[in-house]
């Protein structure tokens, strides 16, 4: 059996679990630069879960794009975050609803026995924390695929 490529997924919508922290960087590719707003996420304290609508690139459509000399793309996805016990964050206004945050990684802390603490690394030094039981979280494609509006795929200083 081979190793799943990019290439499989094509136009396929993603669906990615995370169980473990080992899991942690596939899915923090793929949500690198995702933007979304305030109003975009919410937290269940009762359902112990935390959801945020994503405007994610298309990072595994990066290079057919690029050969095949087509636009950037875009997709609406859900990242939930279940076992979730507290949400604290900084740089983050709990009452601003319209900014526009940019997701840059999530790192996760270990702590005793599978609990933790996992990071939502926003741009412009914000964070979101999230402390949880255990790694368990979902990445899913909502929507078809868009155009980039910005045409281009995001950049990031060398160095």
């Amino acid at each position: 059996m081979a190793d799943a490529r990019f290439e499989d997924g094509d136009e396929q919508p993603l669906r990615l679990r995370a169980e473990a922290a080992e899991d942690l960087p596939v899915v923090s590719a793929l949500v690198q630069d995702a933007v979304f707003t305030g109003a975009d996420m919410g937290f269940s304290r009762k359902g112990r879960r935390f959801d945020i609508l994503l405007n994610r690139f298309r990072w595994e459509d990066r290079a057919a794009a690029t050969r095949d000399n087509r636009p950037f793309e875009r997709v609406r996805s859900v990242l939930s975050v279940m076992d979730v016990v507290s949400v604290a964050s900084q740089g983050v206004g709990k009452d601003d609803r319209d900014s526009v945050l940019s997701l840059l990684a999530l790192e996760f802390h270990p702590g005793a026995d599978g609990t933790g603490v996992l990071t939502l690394v926003l741009a412009g030094d914000g964070a979101l924390r999230l402390t949880v039981e255990c790694v368990n979280l979902t990445l899913t494609d909502v929507t078809r695929p868009y155009r980039a509006p910005s045409g281009k795929a995001p950049q990031h200083p060398e160095g």
